[in-house]
Parts: structure tokens; sequence; C-alpha cells
């Protein structure tokens, strides 16, 4: 009789443990699936919603809102007309006259006290993930900590000789499950150089703790 409780009970906790495994191997199989459909439908949205609020706040007549308030619109319209401005707007700045036209309005802009700080800003970090002058694509290894220590970052300066530091290269490198990082002057003799390594790889690595391949 003792035997058949202590089997029962074995038995139940192994069914347990197995629903607890299994709940667990759903959350991590849901949870990157959800969070990326989450995000991306974020941005859609927040995308979608930009050029009806314009819109509105110019000419209120022209959207009107239904019983909840919100704005009427055709769901996607104004994703697809802001993805054709910003497309468009692409290929007109590389056209030689309007080229020089944004450049003259981005000088203006760049000494304009107040706006300045903001707009350099802004262009600094995007023109560092995208265009051509991308400042996050040559990831390395930076002996920071101590001697056999290494962290994974990016060359953003090979040199920062303003700083005094002619001999120092200045290296981002990121934090783990965060946006943020921190920027480092390494002596050059400090760096090694990650060939066989690409920079959204080293980027997805440092990023995720390590727990992804590369």
């Amino acid at each position: 009789m003792h035997f058949d409780k202590e089997s029962r009970r074995l038995k139940k906790q192994q069914i347990f443990s197995n629903l607890l495994n299994n709940f667990l191997q759903g959350i991590i199989v849901l949870a990157p699936i959800g969070v990326t459909i989450w995000a991306v439908l974020f941005l859609f949205n927040a995308v979608d919603n930009i050029l009806p609020n314009i819109l509105h706040s110019i000419v209120p007549s022209l959207i009107g809102k239904d019983a909840d308030g919100n704005l009427k619109k055709i769901p996607g319209l104004g994703f697809i007309v802001m993805m054709v401005i910003v497309v468009a707007c692409g290929w007109i700045s590389s056209l030689f006259f309007f080229g020089r036209v944004v450049s003259f309005f981005d000088k203006i802009l760049e000494k304009t006290p107040g706006i300045k700080f903001i707009y350099s800003s802004v262009k600094d970090l995007m023109e560092a993930f995208a265009g051509n002058k991308k400042k996050f694509d040559k990831p390395v290894l930076a002996n920071i900590d101590g001697e056999d220590v290494w962290r994974i970052g990016f060359i953003t300066q090979d040199s920062v000789r303003d700083f005094g530091l002619a001999d120092h290269v200045a290296v981002y490198v990121p934090h783990a499950y965060a946006i943020s990082g921190i920027l480092f002057f390494v002596p050059a003799k400090k760096i090694k150089v990650l060939d066989k390594v690409s920079a959204p790889d080293a980027m997805k690595f440092t990023i995720s703790g390590g727990v992804t391949e590369v």
C-alpha cells in the first residue's frame, strides 16, 4: 500500500514536472515571436498614424473622427505614403542640385544655436547606423579591464588626437540586453580586429549577453 502511494506521488511529480517544462518551453518559443510581432505592429502603427495626425492638425475638417474619438483612416495607407516620401527624399537628395540645397540647409541647422545640438546629435546617430558614414561596422576586441579580459566593441574613431591621445582609438562598447553603451579611449596596441565576425553578428552577440551563436 505504501509503495502504491509513493508510486502515485512520484507519478504526479513527474506529470507536474513535464507540464512545467512544456510551459517553459512554450514561453521560450512564443516570447520571441510575440515580442517581434508587437514591435513590428507598434512601429507600423506609429508610422501609419504620422500622416493622418499631421493632416488633422493642419486641416481638421479633412479627416474626421469616429465614435471613439480616433481619426478615421485607411489602415496601411499612411505607412505606404510615409515610405514613399522617405524614398523620394532619399532619391531627390542624391541629385546634384537638390543635394546642394540639402547641404546648404544642413550647414545652417548645424550653426543655429539651440537647434545645432539636437540636429547634430540626431544626424550623427542616424549616420552611425546607416548611410555612407556607418560607425558600427568595425567590430573589435578591446583589452580594457585586465590583461586577459576583453570586451567586444566597435571602433568609431581611428584616432582621438584632438583629445591628446594620438596612439588611442575610440571604441564603443554596447551593454547586454540594453540599447546603451560606453565609449572608451583604448591604446591601438590593445585592439584586436574581428575580421571573421560581421558587425551585425558582433552586435547581436554582445547585446544578447553571449547566448547567441556567431
